[in-house]
């Protein structure tokens, strides 16, 4: 392995990487609406380009395998990657273990008190509700990216498991009330954004080069 500890990348979505897609990823792009072509593209160009430059290979040899509207996966002993974007921004995450990221705009508008109430479990949108409501809008953004990177970590979805998933700010513990897991997470500011890291190693995460 390169390296071992998770790696992550911000960068605009547009950034230039000088890397082109893999046949296969042509044609799954060539097969998406025009509209979300550019999105699909500039995504796995920049995975590409990052990889190839971690580990020092030609980056049409990368075995990514990267299908739209699927989480990307590397063949066996290259480790494991994650991918989140938000507007024009995008985050990229390698790590040897299994590893999920989220991103989000740290002045996102966002209903605090009705997400929490909704979609968090009532100890903690308990919590929440007491808190000022520029504190709450912030550490709902903060609990909302763990939860999410926590999501892509397991391979799960939404729907099926965000309301399952607990941020115990006052132990700064993130754990999954039905299947007891208790993975590392990290919610990082960086530029204006929040970055949220699930996965073994997230305390020892590292910025790549040029992030």
């Amino acid at each position: 392995m390169p390296a071992q500890a998770p790696l992550l990348w911000l960068s605009p979505l547009a950034a230039p990487s000088g890397v082109g897609l893999s046949p296969q990823e042509e044609q799954w792009c060539a097969a998406l609406p025009a509209a979300l072509q550019p999105r699909y593209r500039a995504t796995r160009q920049q995975l590409r380009a990052r990889l190839a430059s971690l580990f020092a290979v030609p980056p049409a040899t990368v075995p990514l395998h990267s299908p739209p509207a699927q989480p990307p996966r590397l063949e066996q002993g290259w480790g494991f990657v994650s991918i989140s974007h938000s507007g024009e921004q995008l985050l990229l995450a390698w790590s040897p273990w299994a590893v999920g990221v989220d991103l989000e705009r740290r002045d996102r508008v966002l209903q605090a008190d009705l997400l929490a109430e909704r979609f968090f479990p009532a100890q903690e949108s308990e919590a929440l509700l007491a808190l000022p409501a520029e504190e709450r809008r912030l550490a709902v953004l903060c609990s909302w990216v763990r939860k999410e990177a926590a999501i892509k970590w397991m391979g799960s979805s939404i729907a099926q498991d965000l309301r399952h998933w607990f941020w115990d700010a006052t132990r700064q513990e993130l754990s999954h009330l039905q299947q007891g897991l208790k993975p590392p997470s990290l919610c990082l500011e960086s530029a204006g954004w929040f970055c949220g890291l699930v996965g073994e190693g997230a305390a020892a995460v590292q910025w790549g080069e040029h992030h």
